[in-house]
């Protein structure tokens, strides 16, 4: 059985933005679509005080509106719906397992149980086990004609190690960029020794051939080879940049229409980490921002 794309609503903006971004995902990996809501009577988090039939019948509506959108819109799209009886993080996690990937709003703020807040989101983000789309408020998927699968832009990939590139990172930019006929760009700033500029070990690598960014650069191609093979219609691209991580990411996300970038499951962490590169991306790119977790 087929993992469906699976989106996440609270009734704001954000949030119907996510149910569109996913449907036209999951029409263009041949995937179901299901629309989910977390919904719980907590008087204190409404500003009026309303009874609880009230309140099912508005998260119900939420859901019915998104269906008949998407549907509308994707006609031929198998679209489910249910309203889970939870907390928000709790309802997302446990819909992530079942996922081929979640999709959510960015910053959503619910009229219920502050569904999308900034703190639910991280929650998702830090312990998701399948792939997390964070969707941007006002995000509006264009149509596209039948037979089309083509988007303007790319999608970029952000490699943090050349050697040793996790396989579920590739595996979903690859795939992404396939079904979307689009090119796929990979991103890599080097690590540099400390004090850059002044130690020895700078000269070293500088002085073997090819140098810094020529080393990465062979590196990055190595790393990229197979997956080229095993996708050979998806045009591939990449830059090397001797500059922070974060910053090249971003830029390059300015031209994409997707980005991918990774989050190292951590077995024992205090809080909730994403990573700083991630935590970057998701803040200052504009285009759906893909977190995939790996080893």
């Amino acid at each position: 059985m087929s993992r469906p794309v699976t989106a996440g609503l609270d009734g704001s903006p954000e949030g119907l933005a996510a149910a569109e971004w996913a449907a036209r995902e999951a029409q263009r990996r041949g995937l179901p679509l299901r629309l989910v809501q977390a919904w719980i009577w907590r008087q204190q988090d409404v500003p009026v005080a309303e009874d609880l039939e009230t309140q099912k019948h508005w998260a119900l509506s939420v859901l019915e509106e998104a269906k008949d959108r998407v549907c509308d819109r994707y006609p031929g799209l198998s679209v489910s719906t249910e309203l889970v009886s939870d907390t928000a993080a709790a309802v997302l996690l446990t819909e992530s397992e079942a996922a081929e990937m979640l999709v959510l709003g960015s910053s959503g703020h619910g009229a219920v149980a502050g569904f999308l807040l900034g703190s639910v989101g991280q929650q998702v983000l830090a312990r998701a086990k399948r792939p997390v789309v964070m969707v941007r408020a006002g995000h509006h998927p264009p149509q596209e004609s039948d037979g089309d699968k083509g988007e303007h832009g790319n999608v970029v990939v952000g490699l943090q190690e050349p050697s040793d590139v996790p396989a579920p990172l590739l595996e979903f930019a690859f795939s992404a960029a396939a079904a979307r006929g689009a090119t796929l760009h990979a991103v890599h700033a080097p690590d540099l020794p400390p004090l850059y500029g002044y130690g020895p070990a700078v000269g070293r690598l500088a002085g073997q051939e090819g140098g810094i960014t020529g080393q990465a650069e062979k590196a990055l191609a190595d790393v990229l080879k197979p997956w080229r093979e095993t996708y050979p219609k998806v045009p591939v691209t990449h830059t090397v940049e001797l500059s922070h991580a974060s910053g090249v990411v971003v830029s390059a996300a300015a031209r994409a229409t997707l980005v991918v970038v990774g989050r190292k499951v951590h077995r024992r962490t205090l809080g909730m980490r994403i990573g700083p590169v991630t935590h970057a991306v998701l803040h200052h790119a504009t285009a759906p921002v893909a977190v995939v977790p790996h080893d």
